[in-house]
């Protein structure tokens, strides 16, 4: 029988040798003084870590920018022209993480204006390249899918990426303060369409509304019987996690019981010990977090920085969930990489890491075709009862698929992947597979041999 709760409480010893009551919360741990640009070095941690602080101190304007980093004088003109075109803030916080040696920093080419935002193909960019507006019944509502839909309820972002797909709606100005009228008829649409169970609320980003309108959008959405999910889209935990030191958001998110969280992170730098710290706040809440991350040039399209991100995603808890080609949105055409390259990418995932940690590419397709999912082709040929499969090895294997017992090999003379579909082998192994050259050497060892003689490949064939 366990003892009365009135019992005094055991110490527990934990490894750093500090001791606390098993009754007690331990000790926070100190938050890592994150890297700052030189301008901002003397502002206490408190201004700092103050979401207040960073959003009144984003840089605005392309003389803030001059002072801040160097550019040759075509550069500043071009990011002076620019400024009527496309909104920039970058809160010193994001700031603080460009190298400001390095012109092709991956965190300063999301973020700074380029001059190539003003040498796009003409013809191939376009403002509202997914055809959101187009599938619009209330105004700020798109419903493609038929069962979700996606709500804009604001034009503020804490940081205005510069291949946003959005910049047509980043540019509005005024109104997004209050509850419109237009708000209220999105809400109200959703409620009248039974078939919508998932609607994910963006913008802009959301957690920059006030309190009270972002309330609006979630108590009254968390209300309507057939919504079973309500995501939202916010980069808050990449660019302004001290957002979510705000408790009272935190907690308004937390009540609805249906919130999924899909942020943005492109790019390992971005892994902060400050957006750990955002984003554990999300799951301590409840809500599950997915990562959609877009394909950039000089960003991310390596195979080492993709490797890198969603490991690191994968150690804070965030699952990478979408990898997306970059739209052909205005302004946006120096990001764009090759379709290959994704899947180049995603072959160099699958196997290599978690399939956690692995995302589905998609291109979103124009004309609101949706998200087409791409990948390596796994699926090499078939025949009535069988198919042959490639896995991340290169490894070609005969699979079947109903589990009924394959039939006489044929007699015809034939090799490679027909062989395999003529029942005439069941796997193909490419020369120095690391995993059966370990198998082999574990069978080795068991037989007393020095693993350099004849040996099995490990499904039933020798080399």
């Amino acid at each position: 029988m366990s003892e009365s709760s009135s019992s005094p409480a055991t110490l527990v010893a934990i490894p750093s040798g500090t001791d606390f009551r098993d009754d007690d919360e331990p000790p926070s741990p100190t938050t890592p003084r994150s890297r700052r640009h030189p301008a901002w070095s003397d502002i206490s941690d408190a201004e700092w870590n103050d979401w207040r602080w960073q959003a009144q101190h984003a840089v605005r304007h392309a003389k803030q920018l001059v002072e801040l980093l160097s550019f040759s004088p075509d550069e500043i003109r071009a990011i002076q022209s620019l400024e009527a075109q496309y909104k920039l803030a970058i809160p010193p916080y994001y700031f603080s993480l460009i190298d400001p040696e390095d012109r092709l920093d991956p965190i300063r080419l999301q973020s700074v204006p380029s001059p190539l935002e003003l040498l796009g193909a003409v013809g191939a960019e376009e403002e509202d390249p997914l055809d959101e507006d187009k599938d619009s019944p209330v105004p700020g509502l798109t419903h493609r899918y038929p069962d979700r839909a996606l709500l804009v309820t604001t034009h503020v972002c804490t940081m205005y990426c510069r291949f946003c797909t959005r910049k047509r709606a980043t540019m509005k100005r005024g109104g997004w303060d209050s509850v419109s009228r237009d708000d209220r008829r999105m809400v109200e649409y959703i409620a009248g369409h039974p078939e919508i169970h998932d609607v994910i609320i963006s913008g802009g980003d959301p957690l920059t509304l006030p309190i009270e309108k972002l309330a609006f959008f979630v108590e009254n959405l968390t209300a309507i019987p057939h919504l079973d999910v309500i995501r939202i889209g916010t980069r808050v935990p990449v660019t302004l996690p001290q957002r979510l030191d705000d408790d009272e958001v935190v907690e308004l998110l937390a009540e609805s019981g249906k919130i999924w969280i899909q942020t943005h992170f492109n790019h390992p730098r971005e892994v902060t010990p400050e957006a750990d710290r955002a984003c554990k706040k999300l799951r301590m809440g409840g809500m599950p977090i997915n990562n959609h991350a877009v394909l950039l040039k000089g960003v991310n399209d390596s195979l080492e920085t993709q490797r890198d991100l969603c490991r690191a995603l994968l150690r804070i808890k965030v699952r990478p969930y979408y990898l997306f080609h970059c739209d052909p949105v205005t302004g946006a055409g120096h990001f764009r990489t090759p379709v290959w390259k994704g899947i180049e990418i995603i072959e160099g995932l699958r196997g290599h890491i978690s399939g956690l940690g692995v995302p589905t590419y998609v291109v979103d397709a124009p004309r609101g075709g949706g998200k087409i999912p791409l990948g390596p082709n796994y699926l090499l040929s078939a025949s009535n009862d069988s198919v042959v499969l490639r896995n991340y090895e290169g490894m070609i294997i005969h699979y079947h698929p109903t589990g009924d017992a394959p039939g006489p090999a044929s007699s015809v003379e034939t090799q490679g992947v027909s062989a395999l579909l003529e029942g005439q082998a069941e796997v193909l192994v490419p020369e120095g597979n690391p995993r059966l050259r370990r198998r082999a050497l574990k069978a080795a060892k068991a037989n007393g041999s020095n693993g350099n003689g004849h040996h099995s490949n490990g499904d039933g064939a020798s080399h």
